[in-house]
């Protein structure tokens, strides 16, 4: 072993959580993240003087780029607030998959000496802005001045899509997108409608009842929604974009932050940071596909998550089988699905956790930065004996950006240094890919499709991803007549695979109708 390289551990993570809506408690997502760093400073275990010490020589600060509010230099100000200049001031890319992905890369600069203590944090305060908003108190008392004004509250599920293929047929957003996913691996696998929906029922449900021990899930406290009340449509869990009703969909307005410092073990030691404390990094793998979901290989498979996982696994020396803790990001139940599916895992009632938070839904999506609870989590566990060796999978855009990292109570088996740089190339360019035609006409069968549903519990707009049958090219389209639209709510019949004709619209898009109604099949 190369006796210049170190051996990055962390040594003290932190999670803070605010559950008032109240105007006059709505604390900042600076705030919040200051208050999760100097808990991790806490949890090192460190007395006062010494922890002084180790916040003094933080010199790496990576932040995960909050939805919340558009500070102008957010590392700076945490900097600034806590007293320390760290010669590293990062802000991330918008993505879920970045907690993951600053970590392996806090955990390199460690292992090579270019850093001594990293700092990775991030936090929300979606709930506290959205109360500000509801009460016309916008922007927020007491927060952050910013150069420009918010007068609206973010969200991920109404964002305005760019001008594009997606954009012209009103789809695009992640509502849309990993439903396309669901109901594509659902035909894959040759499963029925409703057994679909059984199945993304009682994972939610297990999920629920991981954040219903959570301390710091934004659920914590009630009682866990059931696998009934997961799968049953009703007025208070009306269908969102078919097959997801809203308790399967991520829930975005919360006040959360975490953070983990990061060094070496023998920095550690030198600190006198009991070894207890101490969490292996091992390694970690990250990828992204084309953020167009037409330029996508398939939708029953997802080659970033899949490459993602496994080149993780082996840059870490590990193999599944190794591996006793996983959290899968969990935005909707598709994610999960395609990791244990790709991993050879039980989706539901397995032996081996697949989350150790609850999922977005439950737990909380805390924006960008829902992976940096589940390494937060991870740590604990380990450290308090509930497995030696996990894994955290963190997912971004429209399973667009995948990143692995995985953590352990003991150092890599191989003896050899952290992995010197990422083993994936930053996207992918070896998958087929069918050619899209942006104005199609003709013989057409559905490849996979969704329905979005208006808050009245009426279907209002059907998404369809088709293929022509003369040339196999890919088109988007959107339903041409009420008859198709009905028969894509379908329960009993699986759209998947039916043929029938595209044509374009005056106004530029794709419009699909079936040939046939189901009275005719």
């Amino acid at each position: 072993m190369d006796e210049s390289r170190k051996t990055p551990v962390i040594i003290g993570v932190g999670d803070i959580v605010n559950r008032s809506k109240k105007v006059e408690d709505a604390i900042e997502p600076l705030q919040l993240i200051i208050q999760a760093i100097q808990k991790a400073i806490h949890d090192t275990g460190l007395p006062a003087s010494a922890a002084a010490s180790l916040k003094s020589e933080i010199d790496s600060l990576d932040v995960v780029r909050p939805w919340t509010w558009p500070y102008p230099d957010l590392p700076g100000l945490i900097s600034d607030r806590l007293a320390v200049n760290p010669k590293r001031k990062h802000i991330s890319e918008h993505g879920g998959n970045q907690p993951a992905l600053l970590l392996d890369n806090a955990a390199r600069r460690i292992s090579k000496g270019v850093s001594k203590v990293a700092v990775v944090t991030g936090g929300e305060a979606l709930a506290s802005l959205s109360a500000c908003a509801a009460a016309k108190k916008m922007p927020p008392p007491n927060w952050t001045p910013i150069n420009e004004e918010i007068n609206t509250v973010f969200s991920p599920t109404t964002r305005e899509l760019q001008k594009n293929l997606g954009a012209k047929h009103h789809v695009g957003a992640p509502i849309h997108i990993y439903p396309l996913y669901e109901n594509g691996f659902r035909a894959y696998r040759r499963q029925s409608i409703v057994d679909n929906n059984t199945e993304s029922a009682e994972l939610y449900a297990e999920f629920a009842k991981v954040a219903e021990n959570n301390e710091y899930a934004w659920s914590y406290g009630a009682p866990a929604a059931t696998k009934d009340d997961i799968g049953t449509v009703s007025k208070k869990n009306r269908m969102i974009c078919f097959p997801y009703p809203l308790l399967v969909n991520a829930f975005n307005t919360v006040n959360l932050a975490g953070a983990c410092i990061v060094t070496s073990t023998e920095h550690a030691r030198e600190l006198g940071i009991s070894e207890d404390r101490w969490i292996y990094v091992l390694g970690g793998a990250g990828t992204s596909e084309s953020g167009d979901f037409w330029k996508r290989a398939n939708f029953w498979w997802s080659p970033s998550i899949s490459r993602s996982l496994d080149a993780g696994i082996s840059a870490s020396s590990l193999h599944t089988e190794d591996i006793d803790l996983f959290d899968f990001y969990s935005c909707f139940p598709i994610v999960p699905k395609l990791a244990c599916d790709h991993l050879g895992l039980p989706m539901t009632k397995g032996s081996r956790p697949i989350t150790l938070l609850g999922g977005l839904t439950s737990f909380g999506g805390a924006g960008n930065n829902y992976s940096t609870h589940a390494i937060t989590e991870m740590v604990r566990q380990l450290r308090d004996g509930k497995g030696k060796t996990g894994l955290v999978l963190a997912n971004g855009g429209v399973a667009t950006y995948e990143h692995v990292v995985c953590l352990s109570r003991s150092p890599r088996k191989d003896g050899l240094p952290y992995p010197s740089e990422s083993p994936l190339p930053p996207l992918i360019t070896d998958i087929q890919v069918p050619k899209v035609d942006e104005q199609a006409q003709g013989d057409a069968s559905v490849e996979t499709y969704t329905v979005e549903y208006a808050r009245d519990g009426q279907p209002s707009r059907g998404y369809i991803v088709g293929r022509l049958n003369s040339s196999g090219h890919r088109f988007v389209a959107n339903h041409a007549d009420e008859q198709t639209l009905k028969e894509l709510c379908s329960l009993t019949v699986e759209p998947i695979g039916r043929r029938g004709t595209v044509s374009v619209s005056k106004d530029g898009r794709n419009l699909f109708a079936f040939d046939n109604t189901l009275a005719k099949l």
